[in-house]
């Protein structure tokens, strides 16, 4: 365990700070290979499934943990599937949250197509929805239509510009009402909610803090996060998916033996106890919140909910607004009880409505793009 004379070398030692963040080695931390995709998205071969594939990737999805799997043996259709084996067994037991992200794929993929000239038919669980966890059954069956000529959709104009943004925002600068009712308005089917209010903001900030608190302290939930950590260049490049720290500053201290995942886990260390601050900080520094709700949870409510999700993540796009899911207070772990229950009420959700989907949206400083795996290792038949 790092003791508190090595973690105050950290906090006050700028010989530290000097030697990992201003050498010519910190100019090449940044994991330009799993950037790629996003250079790439477009590029790629006269095949349209192909060219929509390579936008699609770029969804959202929990964790980062990128569980679409492409079947291309079929002229003219893509068949997706889950990838088992990257569900999140503890925060997310039931597959809600990865199915919402493989409804954010759907929907980016229709856009792609639509942009290439193609209308796609959506045939959602065509071998039956499984519950109460996604198993080897198809998520979708998608067919690209010839001929259809459809309207491009306008939002698609920011689908390489989107980003989830986890940086403090400009409390100095609210975002107005009605710049939030023309993100609202690209959801197609969701119920979407927000809060402006100092008050009901306020009480947002605290309910999903101590969620994320609970998250951080429940060993086997926190567990996974960490898990599924990548920490620097060389880790992220060669798994580009689940949760990467990088930059110099970081990488640096985890060369040095200063930052270490099991001190990450262990909620008595030092280190554990000095990273609630820095993580806090975006939660305090929130001035909006949005959400989405569905009539029930079924598994196409949850694939509609992830559509609407990243349709209103590309409007806030285009408005220059910021968004970050917080999903911790909607996690169905036995310890989230309380706060998944106190969450729903405080979002007037009644009887069978479920939240899908809470985010906190503002100004804030721009964020590179998000690691991902290229299309191309996500296609199992072709």
């Amino acid at each position: 365990m790092t003791n508190r004379r090595k973690f105050l070398r950290v906090i006050g030692g700028g010989v530290i700070v000097a030697a990992v963040g201003t050498t010519a080695w910190a100019l090449t931390r940044d994991p330009s290979t799993a950037r790629q995709p996003w250079a790439d998205a477009g590029q790629t071969s006269n095949d349209p499934r192909r060219r929509a594939l390579s936008y699609a990737i770029l969804a959202p999805n929990p964790h980062n943990r990128q569980p679409w799997l492409a079947d291309l043996s079929v002229d003219g259709e893509i068949t997706l599937h889950c990838q088992l084996d990257r569900r999140l067994e503890h925060t997310d037991p039931y597959d809600r949250q990865i199915t919402i992200g493989l409804g954010a794929f759907i929907e980016l993929l229709r856009m792609a197509a639509a942009e290439d000239g193609f209308e796609t038919e959506i045939d959602l669980f065509p071998n039956g929805a499984p519950y109460p966890r996604l198993d080897e059954r198809p998520v979708a069956r998608i067919r690209f239509v010839v001929g259809s000529k459809p309207e491009p959709d306008i939002l698609f104009a920011h689908a390489l510009d989107r980003r989830t943004n986890r940086n403090s925002h400009d409390m100095t600068k609210p975002v107005a009402v009605d710049t939030i009712n023309a993100i609202a308005r690209a959801a197609r089917t969701s119920l979407v909610g927000h809060a402006v209010e100092p008050g009901a903001v306020g009480i947002l900030r605290d309910l999903t803090w101590k969620a994320m608190f609970v998250e951080l302290t429940t060993r086997d939930a926190w567990k996974e996060s960490i898990d599924l950590t990548r920490i620097g260049k060389a880790e992220i490049d060669a798994n580009p998916d689940g949760v990467s720290l990088s930059g110099p500053f970081l990488e640096g201290l985890y060369r040095l033996n200063l930052l270490s995942k099991a001190e990450m886990l262990d909620k008595e260390s030092a280190g554990f106890r000095q990273m609630l601050p820095t993580m806090k900080a975006p939660f305090d520094q929130t001035t909006a919140f949005m959400w989405l709700k569905t009539p029930g949870n079924s598994r196409k409510e949850q694939i509609n909910a992830g559509r609407d999700y990243i349709r209103i993540n590309l409007a806030a796009t285009g408005q220059g607004v910021a968004m970050q899911p917080l999903s911790q207070a909607l996690q169905e772990f036995t310890e989230m009880e309380p706060l998944y229950a106190a969450l729903h009420a405080a979002l007037g959700a009644q009887g069978p409505e479920r939240v899908q989907m809470l985010t906190r949206i503002g100004y804030a400083a721009p964020v590179k793009p998000s690691p991902r795996w290229p299309f191309e290792s996500r296609i199992v038949k072709t």
